[in-house]
């Protein structure tokens, strides 16, 4: 049977967002063989209160943060090099390639993740599953999860694993909090 890497985590909402009635974000994230990473987002509470997308054809869209969001940054540990993937309820996403911090933001060439959105009166579950770039397969990652939560009257609240001192900025290196070891088959 292979080995695989799998964390439970509870992200923080920033401590001068307003949370707007969610009470908490609570995120599953396993890694597989052959580089395929399958992250769940669970938002309780008030989620009647977000602006969550319609459904929409799943394809690549720039500005997703901008609206309920949730994004995941992916770090091999040795290196500067990261990766930020976002996933929206409408079922869009982006990938993105930065050389260092916020620098030399590119476009990845990647299959579309599946995006599964399930909402319910005091849950909103977003599952997105993906295969990192082939060079990054057989790496440890550090990796730092987050959301951007919208609702209906205009508000964000920032969630992440760690919140560095000042705005929200899940770009910064803290925020690459919890480490993925690289499956190995045995």
């Amino acid at each position: 049977m292979a080995n695989i890497s799998m964390s439970d985590v509870q992200l923080l909402c920033h401590p001068e967002s307003d949370a707007g009635g969610v009470t908490g974000v609570d995120v599953s994230i396993t890694r597989v063989l052959r580089g395929e990473i399958q992250v769940d987002y669970r938002v309780s509470g008030a989620v009647s209160e977000l602006e969550v997308p319609a459904q929409a054809q799943p394809h690549r869209v720039e500005g997703l943060w901008k609206n309920t969001c949730f994004e995941i940054f992916i770090k091999q540990s040795d290196k500067e090099i990261y990766l930020e993937y976002n996933f929206s309820p409408s079922s869009q996403w982006a990938v993105y390639q930065f050389s260092s911090y916020r620098r030399d933001m590119a476009e990845v060439a990647i299959a579309a993740p599946e995006i599964i959105v399930e909402r319910q009166e005091f849950d909103l579950v977003i599952s997105a599953s993906f295969y990192l770039p082939d060079e990054w397969q057989e790496s440890d990652v550090k990796v730092g999860l987050s959301a951007v939560l919208a609702t209906q009257n205009g508000n964000r609240s920032y969630w992440a694993l760690v919140h560095p001192e000042g705005d929200p900025d899940f770009h910064h290196k803290d925020c690459f909090a919890l480490e993925l070891k690289a499956p190995s088959a045995a």
